[in-house]
């Protein structure tokens, strides 16, 4: 091999391994030359708490897509959640237990969602499709579509979505500590190799003694339960729950996850990528809008990063 094709794998490989970085730092450049309004100290940490949501549910869906599925249901079960732990709480119900009681439930709608594809045998795509629209009918029925609000003055409910610890949000600490107990399940522990080697090659991993179905189904569970996590922050960042919320938050966290280099066919990928594809979408949402830049003309700019991220999965 000379050395011209040499230098190329090479590029290819940093390429590859550090594309999404380097974009995100090239954003940052650009967008912090064109306006100066962009790199004040105060936008930032309102980007970083913008970003928290998408990055719960990017989260959760990073687990899922490493085994080869995908959750369309995450913004239908935000918004579920949301609005059951809001109507408990204009109910009389403690705000914390509330709050236990909609990640709970978010946890039982993943469970749903991944026994249908584990043991029911439907694709992720279709099965999760499904509950997404269940889920979503089942909002409007709860909250007959209207917005719930008036959920008083509790303060760990307001902090958790507008309160701040050392000058940054609280939202933002989350988002930190969630993103180190993800990588620590995925790196450092058993469960995490099985969910590679489920997304890798299933029928290699059934030879191994993986449970498969197992796998697939506690994936599932955690995307449910980072999805509500989001949906609290976002209620407790608005005071009141929107039913309308969540729709097409799904597919921001889809793309975090294929920015950040996740393969989505399965068994490829980290979740420090997640964490910059979050951050890059975060950061075009912030500096177009700064920019004064149309949401339609947002939205066909998201569109075609996802199609380079995508045609360069396919690449790798």
């Amino acid at each position: 091999m000379n050395t011209k094709t040499l230098n190329k794998s090479k590029l290819d490989t940093i390429i590859q391994d550090f594309g999404s970085l380097i974009a995100l730092i090239f954003l940052l450049i650009v967008l912090s030359v064109v306006s100066p309004d962009f790199r004040n100290i105060n936008n930032l940490l309102s980007l970083l708490k913008q970003s928290s949501v998408n990055g719960l549910i990017a989260f959760g869906m990073t687990g899922v897509i490493l085994t080869g599925g995908i959750d369309l249901s995450v913004g239908s079960v935000l918004a579920l959640t949301s609005v059951f732990c809001a109507g408990m709480i204009r109910s009389g119900v403690t705000p914390l237990l509330a709050m236990v009681g909609a990640l709970a439930m978010g946890m039982v709608f993943g469970l749903i969602s991944g026994l249908l594809v584990a043991k029911g045998r439907l694709q992720p795509f279709i099965a999760t499709l499904i509950t997404m629209t269940v889920y979503r009918g089942l909002t409007m029925i709860f909250s007959n579509g209207k917005p719930i609000s008036q959920l008083g003055n509790d303060a760990f409910l307001n902090g958790i979505g507008k309160g701040s610890f050392l000058n940054i949000p609280v939202p933002v600490w989350i988002l930190a500590i969630v993103f180190l107990l993800f990588y620590f399940v995925l790196n450092k522990t058993v469960f995490g190799r099985k969910v590679y080697a489920v997304g890798s090659n299933e029928k290699a991993a059934k030879l191994a003694g993986i449970n498969i179905s197992l796998t697939k189904i506690w994936v599932y569970v955690v995307s449910g339960f980072t999805a509500a996590f989001a949906g609290l922050i976002l209620l407790s960042r608005l005071g009141s729950a929107q039913p309308t919320i969540g729709a097409g938050y799904e597919l921001d966290a889809i793309a975090a996850v294929a920015l950040g280099g996740t393969s989505m066919n399965g068994g490829r990928g980290k979740i420090y990528g997640t964490l910059i594809g979050v951050l890059i979408i975060a950061v075009l949402n912030n500096g177009l809008n700064i920019l004064n830049v149309s949401s339609y003309y947002q939205d066909v700019v998201k569109g075609l990063v996802i199609l380079l991220a995508v045609l360069s999965d396919r690449k790798r």
